[in-house]
């Protein structure tokens, strides 16, 4: 494999972010017969994708409003993890506002990094509302966005152009893979594609069931999914909408969150990256899978794991060729996108071209996120197995349609 050398100026002087590596994987390349690669965001200062917006915000916040800027952010932990350890790099104060429930770990490594910790209410937007009053009262608190702000799209547009740099000369993916939560990830990948000209690379944008804000937004839009939109019915789960005048589309409300995915537990996804899903030549493929699937996914991808929790990959592929995997911890909403590499029908579903094409590339953006533990993973271990006793496929929902999914080799 070779690379180009090249000279590119600098689009972001004086970044905290990490250039992490992309990695071909010798594991899910042999799985799916293409070239996979993992952009490694879990190595980020934070553990996540998050600290390349966060902190792209909060410098330009610092070069606005001076040192003693009071950064503001709410959040139910990555976010607000990066605003963290942003805040004590750059000498400013920080205000994590949290929903109740956050893991006491959780808060202790924000604690530890000098934010000040506030819990308040029990969802995501009453965290929100309680952050915005601090900030209306005091006039150098700022509120940093956790994911609907072009600043922080355009920081986490840094991780296309490295992909750009970091993929053998001259090729371009055949698609991106992300997790899904609130649409800051998806709206930094769609704003780098346009810059580097991959605009034409579709986008994945994978999320769980019980956290599918977007899923449901889609929905209720015209765009990818099959069927008029009249007719089309909830997945499942209940929902509100309204719509967005700013941007044309039509918004859903989740009125509950269900998923142990967490991280991706948003109410409502960016209006604005909505639409620029919707837009975009290469256009969006929204899947929504089962938390028992990604957690078998977590359990796969750490490895190794007793055969009796794997998921069916091919006919043609032993099911314990992928049990050593890459020996790393991720969390559910990281492990939800990695879970679509998994079943080689739904991947070939998803992107065709690796089956005429042998030469195929996709790139997997593994967002990390800190909460994820050994305990986490007994617990999936536990909840995997008796849903694999269980019997029966998993539904996965793609643009519309719900697709079976096989759980496990059957003999």
């Amino acid at each position: 494999m070779t690379h180009c050398v090249t000279v590119e100026p600098d689009l972001y002087p004086g970044k905290l972010w990490t250039e992490t590596p992309l990695i071909r994987s010798n594991h899910l390349s042999f799985l799916l017969q293409c070239d996979v690669y993992l952009k490694l965001e879990t190595l980020q200062p934070s553990q996540s994708f998050k600290y390349r917006g966060i902190s792209h915000f909060a410098q330009h916040a610092l070069r606005t409003h001076g040192p003693d800027v009071h950064l503001v952010i709410a959040s139910s932990g990555n976010a607000g993890i990066a605003a963290a350890c942003v805040a004590k790099t750059l000498g400013v104060r920080c205000t994590v506002f949290l929903p109740r429930g956050v893991d006491r770990a959780t808060m202790d490594y924000m604690k530890k990094e000098g934010a000040e910790i506030v819990v308040e209410g029990g969802f995501y937007q009453e965290a929100l509302q309680a952050a915005k009053k601090v900030v209306q009262a005091e006039p150098k608190a700022i509120m940093v966005p956790g994911y609907d702000d072009p600043i922080v799209w355009e920081g986490h547009a840094s991780m296309v152009h490295e992909i750009k740099r970091q993929l053998p000369c001259d090729s371009k993916p055949d698609a991106i893979f992300c997790s899904f939560g609130g649409g800051g990830l998806a709206g930094g990948i769609i704003q780098g594609c346009k810059i580097v000209d991959w605009d034409d690379v579709p986008l994945v944008a994978v999320e769980t069931f019980g956290s599918n804000c977007f899923y449901q937004t889609l929905s209720l839009n015209d765009g990818p999914f099959v069927g008029d939109v009249a007719f089309r019915s909830i997945c499942e789960g209940s929902r509100t909408q309204e719509y967005c005048a700013e941007h044309g589309v039509n918004i859903a409300y989740l009125t509950s969150l269900t998923s142990k995915a967490t991280s991706l537990g948003a109410t409502s996804p960016s209006a604005a990256v909505v639409r620029m899903a919707l837009d975009r030549k290469g256009g969006v493929k929204s899947v929504c899978v089962p938390d028992e699937m990604a957690m078998s996914a977590a359990l796969n991808f750490a490895g190794p794991c007793p055969s009796n929790t794997l998921v069916y990959v091919s006919a043609q592929v032993s099911p314990c060729a992928h049990t050593e995997d890459h020996k790393t911890l991720v969390e559910l909403a990281c492990s939800a996108t990695i879970s679509t590499a998994y079943n080689m029908e739904l991947f070939r579903r998803l992107v065709p071209e690796a089956q005429s094409n042998g030469q195929a590339a996709v790139v997997f953006i593994v967002c990390g996120g800190f909460k994820v533990s050994l305990d986490d993973m007994e617990e999936y271990r536990r909840i995997v197995a008796a849903d694999l006793q269980a019997g029966g496929d998993w539904l996965v929902a793609y643009n519309g349609e719900l697709l079976e999914v096989y759980k496990h080799k059957t003999d």
